[in-house]
């Protein structure tokens, strides 16, 4: 442990309270998410309790610094490393203005910073140039988007792992309030014990996501 004071001022994004109090642990302290766990989290959408192992979120925030001062912010260096360049710069165009209707629309990838979960779980993040409404306040998702992603989900990630394929997929959208990257549109998907071929062909690059 130690005095983190220095780090939480120096911070490149508003730490949580949860953030603050794993700044305080080692890594042998912290108590990684199970799927219980998350199933929990996700069910009762009390997404701030959500954390990083220390020393990933030590190495988060000293990444997000560094990329800030080279891009100016987060946005400017997915779009150049990480988003289809197809895609442009925002406001974009989507093919479909209904969320995940059409293919070119989004773009599957691995996390680049998941939490802090036990073996086995793999956090990939959709990225989908078609807004998300949300509600006011919190900017939590609206009962129509909340069916919207739930429909892609099944149909992109479950019906992929056959039967049972609904226990071993979760997902959930950060409240506005919470996010990192507000202004690119987001949705997490939790996934267990997925063999590693079916991740690659989830999150490969299409044709359709390049420039022509």
């Amino acid at each position: 442990m130690g005095d983190n004071s220095a780090v939480v001022e120096d911070s490149p994004f508003p730490l949580t309270d949860v953030d603050k109090w794993v700044l305080s642990q080692t890594d042998d302290e912290y108590a990684y998410h199970t799927w219980e766990d998350l199933r929990s989290i996700i069910q009762k959408n009390n997404l701030s309790v959500l954390k990083r192992k220390p020393s990933d979120l030590r190495r988060y925030m000293k990444w997000t610094a560094e990329i800030k001062a080279e891009y100016g912010n987060m946005t400017n260096y997915l779009l150049a490393h990480r988003l289809p360049k197809a895609w442009g710069s925002p406001p974009f165009s989507p093919v479909s203005e209904t969320q995940f209707a059409d293919p070119s629309d989004y773009r599957v990838l691995l996390n680049d910073w998941p939490y802090g979960f036990v073996p086995g779980i793999v956090h990939i993040v959709v990225w989908t140039r078609t807004a998300i409404p949300t509600a006011s306040g919190a900017g939590d998702m609206t009962p129509e988007s909340r069916k919207l992603v739930a429909d892609f989900v099944k149909r992109f990630f479950v019906d992929r792992l056959g039967p049972g394929g609904e226990e071993r997929v979760m997902w959930f959208k950060n409240w506005v309030a919470l996010q990192s990257v507000r202004a690119l549109e987001h949705v997490h998907v939790l996934v267990k014990d997925v063999d590693a071929a079916v991740i690659e062909e989830w999150t490969k690059e299409r044709e359709w996501h390049r420039l022509q």
